[in-house]
């Protein structure tokens, strides 16, 4: 009888133990979640070709300091932000949608409060001032059917010195002319840098000016990129669906 209770008693430590491993582990990973760095996926073509789609990066949370959004499913009932830093012109960003607070989206700092921001003949004005670009390159991407598409590709540098690439992929469209954009305070314009392929604050309907409560933290680095349409389980694709070039690309 005594060994029968040794052996049960046992196997109950060993249980006891694993669920602890897994439960320290569990919150160890909800402390580095919450407040150092959050995994994203790419899901859209808005941010391309800085970001494609299936890429996967690291957002630091840390960065901007920390709001209600920065918990998941924003349980803690405050408002602003504690330990804050403002975003800086260029910056890539995840923000939560203002229209849901909830939708996570992904886009380019352009405006600060207070600023003018203006888009004309597809080119960029901030505070009535063209942002000098460059002409590049044509964007070429080969569609499922083997058919080249092409776009426009110019490089954009800031006021700040920060330079990206853009696409103007269909010259005139609805957001290459619009109205005079002012930023109100504690509030960013954003812009995706497919700029014909972007929702963003261009759309005032549908994301207009992110307040800064919103922001959820900043682009860091690609640590995966996997072709579009490539499920990311598929090991057995990944020799020659994973975008080997684009790992640990800093953004």
């Amino acid at each position: 009888m005594s060994v029968a209770k040794e052996k049960t008693s046992d196997g109950e430590g060993s249980l006891y133990e694993l669920i602890k491993v897994i439960v320290q582990a569990l919150l160890i990973a909800l402390v580095i979640r919450t407040f150092l760095f959050q995994p994203f996926n790419i899901p859209s073509a808005s941010m391309v070709d800085t970001l494609l789609v299936g890429d996967y990066l690291f957002v630091s949370k840390y960065s901007y300091g920390y709001s209600r959004y920065s918990v998941p499913f924003g349980f803690i009932p405050m408002s602003g932000r504690v330990l804050a830093s403002k975003p800086e012109r260029g910056d890539v960003a995840v923000f939560k949608l203002p229209r849901d607070n909830a939708t996570d989206y992904i886009k380019r700092v352009i405006g600060l409060p207070g600023d003018r921001i203006q888009v004309r003949e597809g080119i960029l004005y901030i505070n009535d001032v063209a942002v000098p670009r460059r002409r590049l390159s044509d964007y070429v991407e080969v569609g499922a059917n083997g058919r080249e598409v092409r776009a426009e590709r110019y490089e954009e540098t800031l006021p700040n010195g920060v330079t990206y690439e853009v696409l103007d992929s269909s010259p005139n469209s609805l957001f290459d002319n619009t109205q005079v954009y002012t930023v109100p305070a504690d509030h960013y314009f954003m812009m995706g840098d497919n700029r014909d392929n972007s929702t963003d604050s261009r759309s005032q309907s549908g994301v207009g000016y992110v307040p800064f409560e919103n922001f959820v933290g900043r682009a860091e680095v690609i640590f995966f990129s996997i072709g579009e349409g490539t499920p990311i389980w598929q090991i057995w694709n990944w020799p020659w669906a994973v975008r080997w070039d684009r790992i640990f690309t800093t953004l």
